[in-house]
This record gives C-alpha cells, structure tokens and sequence, in this order.
C-alpha cells in the first residue's frame, strides 16, 4: 500500500559520488521514496594517480535515476532536479558533441604535487591562501589543470582554442542533463578549485598563475535557484528544470539542516569530512583547515561560509580491505568482525593511501600498518581500520578547538556511519555525542533540499529543519579519549610521513 506521503511531488536528487552514483527521490515529506545506485570504474594507471571515465559517470548517473524512478510508487512524481558531486576533480569534454577529452583527474590524485613544489618554492603559497581560503596541494582542481596544461599538450589545445570546456564533476553532469545548454558551476563547487576567490567570483590573478583560460570555466550560479532543464532526449524523457547544486561535503551540511553558524556535520565517505557553518564571514583557520564557501541560496543573502577538515581516506580504507585484501566480503561485515576483539591489540593502521589530509598535508605520506605481531588477526587489522577513521576525524576536531570552534556534538552521515561500532568510537575519541540521522544520505538530500527550496516544494529553511529526524545518539564512555590510543596513532603518523620522495 503507498504511504500517504509518498504520492505527489517529489524531487529527484544525484549524488555523482567518487565511486558511484546515489539517486534518490525525495518526497515533500522528507520520505526518501525511491532509490538507485550504480558504480563505475576507479582507475590507477600509475601510483599516486586516480582516473574516472567521464562516460562511465553518466552512464551511472542514468542507471541510478532510473533505477530510483522505478522504485518509486504510483503517484511520486519528481517536478525538479538537485545535483551533489564529488568536488576537485579535473573533467575536460568537447562542447560539440560533449564527448570527454580525456579521463578526469580525480580529487584524491597526487601527480601535481611537483607543480604545488614548484610554485611553493616561487613563494606563492600566502597569496593562493590568502584568496582561495585553501593551500598549494594536489588535492584542489586548478593543480591539475595545470599538470595537464604541462604533459597532455593535444588536450590542452583545445581548452586554449575554446573547442573544449573545463569544470567539475557537477558542470560536467549538467552540460550532459542539458545536452550542452548549460556550462555551469557553484560557488561551493568553485570554491574547491583554487581559481574562485572567496568574496566571489573567478580570480583573475589565480587563473593567471595556473595558466587557466577564464573562458573556458563555468558560469558561477548559485546553489539554489533554476539554472537550466533537462533534455528529454538526453535524459529519461524527462523534462525537469535544474534548481539545486553543490558539492558533495557542503550538501551534506545542508543536508543536516545545519544552517546557524556553529553547526557542523561530519561524512563518512571515501573520505571524511568535517564541516562547521561559519555564517557570512569567512573564518581562516591558523591551524591546517580550510576557507570554502558553503552555498549561495540566491535569495540576497550572499555567501555562506564554512571551515573544513578533509580527510582523504576512511571509507577508502574499509574498501581496500576487501578489494585490495581480501579480508572481508563486504565493507558492513567490517563491524561484526572489528566487534570480536575488544580493541586493536597495538595495531595503528595511518590509511595514507593517497597522502595524508587536514591538518597533516603531507602529500608524499604513504600507508602503515604498525605493531603487528604472531597474534594480530585480520579482526585486529579491520579494527584498526575503524580505530583510525575515529582518531583521523579526532585529528580535525582537535584542530577545530585550537581555532576557538568547539563542538557540543558532531552529527554524521553517509555510508560508514551506519556502523555503529565506529559511531561509537568516534564519539569516545572526541569526548562529545554523536548524532546519527534516519536518512544517512545526507549529501543527496541536501541536493534535494536546494533544489526543492527554490522551487516551491518546501517553503523555507525551518520547514526543512522540522522533517528532520534523528535515528540515534552515541555517547562517550568515560575515560576513553584518554587512554593513551590517540598519542599512539599520532606516531605512527609520524612516522608514515614523507615517505614517497619522488
């Protein structure tokens, strides 16, 4: 029987993740109605390096709405579609036939850490901090741009010769939804590519200094509000228009409803993510974290400002463990196993994978497992994974404190948070609650929530805050944050630091 709050107008929201695409269809209720998810391909063609075939993105992007579309019961129609992405990741495609020029250079790929040495060394690190609100690092877009400008001249003529369009993740998927009507960005998104300065706008001094042609970036637009429809032809034979874009990390904070200054949000994904909302002032962080813009609801109010803690491998690391390792058959079996032993038995696994984050930055860092020995089990090793998701979030949160931002609890979302025994672990390393909502795909529904407040589905920020719900709250077990654990990690990282020179 369909729930009464199923049928009606519903929003249609995709979440193009780093793994895979979430689609869901939210109902004017908050009732998730219908859901769908497609994979695509992660590949490294060399270490340190980590491609995506744009295709193979929208190509999911269609499998998982549809599948969403066909879950869903007789009545929920969508009216309006909300986009969240991966952010930093470098995509080029021909504005002709929107065909992708070469394989994007995803956020968590290395190879243009020797231009960030480079312009480091040239002193320009102050500057790009001073008008991005982040660092020299590979991490963020325009580094790539750069690197490709340097080793993939072919492709790069095209961008100099306004033949191929430059953005990310989200400006790619809209000129697909638009059949090419749209070349659009967010400031959230913009915000991520060292290119945007934070009081608005592309940065002609910083496409300047990474050699980006302004003309081939997306139009800013913001967050919320219609920036264009979908092409039936294209799309599903759906007609809907486009009101609600961000990146991934500053949707989920929508998603929580986290709306005051002070309010913050942590996401579990293939990394992690802590955000807290700053209000309209940008707060630069003196202590490794990073100034980025939140959303812009386009309703006046200018800028909404958040500092970040972004941590590239947690998620990842559960997932190494049962592709790379084999020592699980999927990432929910890594609970019940970690639960069978009462801690890690001296074992620190540091997942620097990809280098390590906030507050470390350490780009030449590389994975560790230390204190094994004959009586380390696989439960151990997957434990420590979970250990070392809680103490790298801790990492961020103790940062936080040191900037004066203080946390009475941390809410949390996306996949890793369904497992309980990390929730608990978190909230005993940080020494606060932890709060766990019933929908867990915060990122999408915040799409869905900026997409549906510009269009009428909801009528404001406290209607939002209302269909909210909480699912459950963990609690610190007393002496936990101090039982010497944490100082232990904070070695090991230490010692896993700048360990790839080349």
């Amino acid at each position: 029987m369909t729930s009464p709050t199923a049928a009606g107008p519903a929003v249609l929201a995709v979440d193009a993740g780093t793994t895979g695409v979430t689609a869901l269809l939210v109902a004017a209720s908050g009732e998730v109605v219908g859901r769908g998810y497609a994979e695509f391909a992660q590949h490294y063609p060399r270490p340190g390096w980590v491609e995506h075939e744009p295709e193979e993105i929208w190509q999911a992007v269609l499998a998982a709405c549809r599948s969403a579309l066909d879950t869903a019961p007789d009545g929920a129609e969508p009216v309006v579609l909300g986009l969240t992405n991966q952010r930093e990741t470098a995509v080029l495609w021909r504005r002709d036939d929107l065909a992708a020029a070469r394989s994007a250079v995803v956020w968590q790929d290395r190879r243009s850490a020797g231009v960030c040495r480079r312009l480091a060394d040239e002193g320009h690190g102050d500057a790009v901090t001073e008008v991005t609100g982040l660092r020299l690092d590979p991490y963020f877009t325009a580094t790539k741009f750069a690197w490709l400008a340097e080793h993939d001249a072919r492709t790069w003529r095209g961008v100099e010769d306004g033949s191929t369009a430059l953005g990310t993740v989200d400006s790619y998927v809209v000129a697909r939804l638009t059949a090419g009507a749209a070349h659009v960005t967010d400031p959230s998104n913009a915000s991520r590519t060292l290119l945007f300065d934070l009081q608005g706008g592309w940065s002609p001094e910083m496409c300047d200094l990474f050699g980006v042609p302004a003309a081939a970036l997306p139009r800013v637009v913001p967050s919320s509000g219609v920036v264009g429809r979908t092409d039936p032809r294209s799309f599903l034979g759906l007609d809907l228009p486009i009101a609600g874009i961000a990146g991934d990390q500053q949707a989920a904070l929508f998603g929580q409803t986290a709306f005051a200054p002070g309010q913050s949000k942590c996401t579990y994904g293939t990394g992690s993510f802590v955000l807290v909302n700053t209000g309209t002032t940008p707060v630069r962080s003196s202590a490794g974290l990073l100034t980025t813009v939140a959303w812009d609801l386009g309703d006046g109010g200018g800028l909404v400002y958040a500092v970040e803690g972004a941590v590239f491998v947690t998620g990842a690391a559960v997932q190494w463990l049962r592709d790379g390792l084999g020592l699980i058959g999927t990432a929910a079996e890594s609970e019940a196993l970690a639960a069978t032993v009462p801690d890690s038995n001296g074992v620190c696994f540091v997942p620097a994978l990809t280098g390590m984050g906030a507050p470390h930055w350490d780009p030449q860092a590389r994975g560790l497992i230390i204190g094994l020995t004959r009586g380390t089990t696989r439960a151990h090793l997957v434990r420590a994974t979970l250990e070392a998701i809680a103490f790298e979030v801790r990492d961020v949160v103790d940062v936080l404190a040191a900037d004066g931002v203080s946390l009475d609890a941390l809410t949390v979302d996306g996949g890793a948070s369904a497992n309980s025994l990390l929730c608990q672990l978190q909230a005993d390393q940080l020494g606060v609650p932890v709060r766990r909502p019933v929908v867990r795909e915060t990122t999408a529904l915040g799409a869905a929530y900026l997409a549906g407040l510009a269009t009428g589905v909801w009528s404001s920020l406290d209607e939002l805050t209302e269909i909210w719900r909480l699912d459950s709250t963990f609690r610190p077990t007393a002496g936990a944050r101090d039982d010497g654990r944490h100082d232990r990690w904070l070695e090991a990282v230490r010692r896993a630091g700048g360990w790839e020179t080349g």
